[in-house]
């Protein structure tokens, strides 16, 4: 059953009203809706590549969280073969918000790592909808290590609300582990490619995704801070969350102008929540063509490359 977002309640009604006339058809076989509910199906394929045309910055934060969007778990189960999960930090815990492990991707052998933040009530809870704790990014820590002592390429995937602020997680040192996996994003020697898949949040997203190549989902967003954390803090009120997102440039098209990600990602009319085959697929094909612009180039060279890349943000600014 489809979840409609708040913007998409006149598609709902009209989707709503061409079934209600397909169930009185089921019930009276005299009962010919076939032109009718054409009609209706029509008006609302027009509508939903209306909705989708020209989506503002909001309605996009609203589509990156749609609970129905492939997750992490998608992605890794259909690109990836041979996945084998390896788990805990060696310090503290395991952190379920955060998977990874070894995997094949293709003919080639990888670490896949990525924010997973669970597709119903008790997967949700469990991975704490996706906000890693520090024991998640010591976790990745050990993994980019890894991948690094054996020549593997690391592939991050990209999806949370931010670190988990809890006063345990800080307690146990939040912003160090934050600020450690991204500087071991910077140091390794082998390809690193980033791929945000839904929200991209804060520290929490960086401490991933500081890689040779960024690509981001068409409907995904990438920001310091969400919408309304920053309504909050700049107008001390979280409903003007649209004004917030509008300034804070979090589009995968205004990254692109601002040289934060290097390439978008399309996603069918009605987002991935509605193909999430094809969109899974087309993830695939972008992270193949991104480590096949890293081949062949020596470890001096992935990393130099990697912090020339992060010390020229800001060089770009949307006037250009």
């Amino acid at each position: 059953m489809t979840q409609y977002l708040e913007f998409e309640k006149p598609l709902a009604e009209i989707e709503g009203k061409a079934e209600e006339l397909r169930a009185l058809a089921r019930q009276s076989e005299d009962m010919d809706v076939t032109d009718q509910a054409t009609a209706l199906d029509a008006k609302a394929a027009q509508m939903l590549e209306d909705l989708y045309a020209d989506l503002t910055p909001w309605r996009k934060c609203q589509v990156a969280r749609h609970p129905d969007r492939p997750h992490c778990i998608d992605y890794v189960k259909t690109l990836f073969s041979e996945y084998t999960p390896l788990a805990g930090d060696r310090n503290f815990a395991d952190d379920h918000a955060v998977m990874g492990g070894l995997a094949r991707f293709g003919d080639r052998p990888v670490m896949v790592i990525g924010h997973e933040k669970g597709n119903d009530t008790k997967s949700r809870i469990e991975r704490n909808f996706g906000m890693a704790r520090p024991e998640g990014y010591r976790k990745a820590i050990r993994l980019m290590d890894m991948a690094d002592r054996f020549g593997l390429p690391v592939i991050t995937l990209v999806d949370t609300p931010g670190a988990y602020p809890g006063k345990g997680a800080e307690e146990r040192g939040q912003s160090e582990a934050i600020a450690r996996s991204t500087e071991k994003c910077l140091q390794i020697g082998v390809p690193l490619v980033s791929v945000v898949i839904g929200e991209g949040g804060s520290g929490g997203a960086v401490a991933f995704a500081t890689a040779n190549r960024v690509a981001m989902l068409e409907h995904s967003v990438y920001s310091v801070i969400s919408p309304e954390g920053c309504a909050s803090i700049l107008w001390k009120d979280a409903e003007k969350m649209r004004e917030a997102a509008e300034a804070l440039r979090l589009t995968a098209q205004d990254l692109k102008q601002l040289g934060v990600t290097d390439r978008i990602i399309p996603e069918r009319i009605g987002g991935a929540h509605r193909h999430g085959d094809a969109t899974i697929a087309a993830v695939g094909k972008a992270i193949e063509a991104m480590l096949s612009e890293l081949d062949d180039r020596s470890a001096a060279d992935l990393v130099a490359d990697r912090r020339r890349k992060f010390l020229g943000l800001g060089s770009t600014g949307l006037a250009a």
